[in-house]
């Protein structure tokens, strides 16, 4: 039929392709606006800076307000420090409070006492994984006291700390944390057992009594210890 002849015959629609000129027509236009901005941000530039030419004393003053706004950070934060100063060296611990605390708050006493004898870096680390260490410092003469504490709610009347201990934390003490000072500390007491091994070990031993003098006033522990490793090249600090 003609139809079909004519649907044969019919040459197939073409797609319109978008002409070049209206995409370059675009990207001049871009290009231009492109070209506006950055000649306006010029222009800003210029007149700010031919502004503060004529006005220099803007200039000044912005700069003493700096000074002083930095100078009264300065300030503050000196000021803060002394705070923080004053209220760790006024730091005390009843023993009482120490027996009520927990365990961990007990480790954590410890830590701020050193801090406050001037051990600025001690930190708390007992937890799993501690290797028998609970508080690491390093004393203004630079020897790294590694601490074991042993809390007993109880107080004097608890399990007495044995020579176990001792020699679990003579035994990481040295070897992994590099301690030149050796500390067991409780604030309940030592079996009988324990003083000469920890003088065979040369493991110093804080027991409540000393924690009582050491926590209740601000004598730094190595003033309170028998004795005391000495730094390199120094003799052996006694009280």
């Amino acid at each position: 039929m003609w139809i079909d002849r004519y649907w044969q015959r019919a040459p197939a629609r073409r797609r319109r392709r978008r002409r070049p000129a209206k995409r370059q027509q675009r990207q001049q236009a871009q290009l231009l606006s492109a070209s506006v901005g950055a000649a306006a941000a010029l222009w800003l530039v210029g007149a700010a800076v031919s502004w503060l030419a004529a006005h220099w004393w803007v200039l000044v003053v912005l700069a003493i307000l700096g000074v002083l706004a930095g100078v009264g950070l300065v300030q503050r934060r000196q000021q803060r420090a002394a705070w923080a100063d004053a209220r760790r060296r006024g730091l005390r611990y009843a023993l009482d409070r120490l027996d009520e605390s927990h365990h961990r708050d007990f480790e954590y006493a410890v830590r701020d006492l050193m801090r406050r004898d001037g051990c600025t870096d001690a930190r708390q680390v007992g937890g799993a994984g501690d290797n028998g260490a609970d508080v690491l410092a390093t004393d203004p003469l630079g020897r790294r006291w590694v601490m074991q504490c042993k809390h007993r709610r109880a107080g004097a009347d608890g399990m007495a700390v044995g020579t176990p201990d001792l020699q679990r934390l003579n035994g990481t003490a040295r070897p992994l944390h590099r301690a030149d000072v050796v500390v067991l500390v409780t604030n309940g007491r030592f079996s009988s057992k324990c003083p000469p091994l920890a003088g065979q070990l040369s493991i110093a031993l804080v027991d409540r009594q000393t924690l009582a003098t050491w926590a209740a006033g601000a004598r730094p522990l190595w003033e309170l210890l028998p004795t005391v490793p000495p730094p390199p090249g120094r003799p052996t600090l006694r009280p």
